[in-house]
């Protein structure tokens, strides 16, 4: 056994007590930072944080980026880092449903008590993503990514987890419905997509479960939305 060092003997460090938001650049220039300043200003007056500097730094002009925005209670800090997720999966992605649950009060805030998405990623196996639950059984949230489905029809954003920046950006201009969508409805719906900073908009394949699974038609939405499309080239 070892003492703790000084430096990590902090709320940050031993109770995940950060916010923080992730944002995709192009050529340096940080895409949807308002909608992220917003979000990220609710999550520091949720935790009683200080508020986050607004004015960003100047960003290497990578091709892609992704910039992590992290404010603790020594202020506000940032890492710029390549985005480099891959060739991009042209059919579809494969997302698996766990039983790994959200947290109660902190999923709908981007902070750094991170365990149950941790969690569900090693449950991952050969899918792309994982999805997590409520407490009440409706699926919730992605590990890393925010789930958009369509049921009969309706462009429908289940509730309970993180509200997605990019999400809201591919919604703007369409109609579409928020409520809690029951895991035993996800074997009906139609098509899914993943969305986040990381990969914009993916179209979901195949959703696996515990003794069912279901095949979808993969779909990419027709963009060129610097936000919304896969990162490449």
């Amino acid at each position: 056994m070892k003492p703790l060092p000084p430096e990590l003997d902090h709320p940050a460090w031993l109770h995940g007590l950060t916010a923080f938001t992730t944002v995709r650049t192009r050529q340096g220039q940080p895409l949807l930072w308002p909608a992220h300043l917003e979000r990220l200003c609710q999550t520091c007056a949720f935790l009683g944080l200080p508020a986050p500097d607004a004015a960003l730094p100047t960003l290497e002009p990578l091709p892609w980026g992704l910039l992590r925005v992290t404010v603790g209670g020594e202020g506000t800090f940032w890492t710029h880092r390549p985005l480099t997720p891959g060739p991009r999966p042209s059919v579809g992605v494969r997302v698996r449903l766990t039983d790994i649950q959200i947290h109660p009060q902190l999923a709908a805030h981007k902070t750094g008590n991170y365990l149950p998405y941790r969690l569900a990623m090693q449950r991952a196996r050969d899918a792309f993503e994982v999805w997590l639950v409520g407490p009440n059984g409706t699926l919730a949230d992605g590990s890393r990514t925010a789930p958009l489905l369509e049921i009969g029809g309706q462009l429908t954003v289940p509730a309970g987890g993180l509200p997605s920046v990019t999400r809201a950006a591919f919604l703007e201009g369409r109609e579409w419905s928020e409520h809690k969508v029951h895991c035993a409805e996800l074997p009906s719906i139609t098509r899914a997509w993943l969305c986040g900073s990381g990969v914009g908009i993916v179209p979901v394949r195949e959703i696996v479960g515990e003794d069912w699974s279901v095949t979808l038609p993969a779909e990419w939405p027709e963009s060129d939305d610097w936000a919304l499309i896969w990162p490449e080239g």
